[in-house]
């Protein structure tokens, strides 16, 4: 086989693995079965925090309308990132197909991503339906030239939220309540991001802790970009790092608790 040839063919074993596998997984475990339930929960409700926000913030004056109406679009992402990224690997064991999936040869990081990839491009979805329609009632201008820097912002939070739901998902191995973790963890993003709370009214311990979780940096960076402020490739360089210091954690905590699962035989205990 030539070489050129013998190159595509092993680039496109694990890209097929990383799109089939990711699109076959996502129409098996996907839990927003009806388009009402996807409407209400992802949209809707995110939505509706939102505007929850904004005149909140209006009635106490803290920030203003831009503040939480960007930062919320952003933080809508983990709805579907945080949780779609646990239900990934917890839903496997859950309906007792976990077994099956380990049992496959194939390489666990393309098999990994493909699993989260669509929860990214969910997550990238909720966020830009989200700010599209609270900018357009709450009457914020958004520049149009600002537009392609705010897709790829909302992109790499988005990516960056799913790895993070990954590595909350590796937990599901080892914990049989793992959303209870994910009930943390989006509490902890509300909090911690400064997507709904100025993070210079927080202690030091929070706002460093803040450093370290995904959309804190798509938060700013998309909040200057709709100031008409620029691309920050400080920011999204921030939040691009964080992503993969989540991802490479999710692909670490998944392979230690898939060995220990095979000593113990506990792979599909519940």
């Amino acid at each position: 086989m030539p070489r050129k040839a013998l190159l595509m063919f092993r680039f496109l074993r694990p890209a097929r693995l990383v799109l089939v596998g990711g699109a076959l997984s996502y129409r098996a475990l996907f839990n927003w079965t009806t388009p009402p339930m996807f409407i209400g929960t992802l949209l809707v409700g995110p939505l509706l925090q939102v505007f929850f926000f904004v005149f909140l913030g209006r009635e106490l004056g803290v920030a203003d309308d831009r503040f939480h109406l960007v930062g919320n679009a952003v933080l809508a992402a983990s709805a579907s990132c945080v949780y779609g990224g646990t239900m990934a690997v917890a839903n496997e064991r859950r309906y007792g197909t976990l077994g099956a999936v380990l049992l496959s040869p194939r390489h666990r990081v393309p098999l990994w991503t493909g699993r989260a990839l669509p929860y990214v491009l969910n997550g990238l979805l909720v966020s830009v339906v989200v700010l599209a329609a609270a900018a357009t009632l709450l009457g914020l201008p958004v520049p149009a030239g600002a537009l392609p820097g705010l897709g790829l912002v909302l992109l790499a939070g988005a990516a960056a939220c799913s790895a993070f739901g990954l590595a909350l998902g590796a937990l599901g191995l080892r914990f049989r309540d793992v959303f209870l973790v994910s009930n943390v963890a989006s509490s902890a993003l509300l909090l911690l991001t400064g997507a709904a709370v100025p993070r210079d009214t927080l202690p030091g311990w929070m706002r460093a802790t803040g450093e370290l979780l995904p959309l804190t940096h798509a938060a700013d960076a998309a909040r200057r970009l709709t100031a008409a402020g620029g691309l920050d490739g400080r920011l999204l360089g921030a939040e691009l790092l964080v992503g993969a210091g989540y991802a490479v954690l999710a692909v670490a905590l998944l392979t230690l608790f898939e060995r220990g699962s095979r000593r113990r035989a506990t792979l599909d205990v519940l």
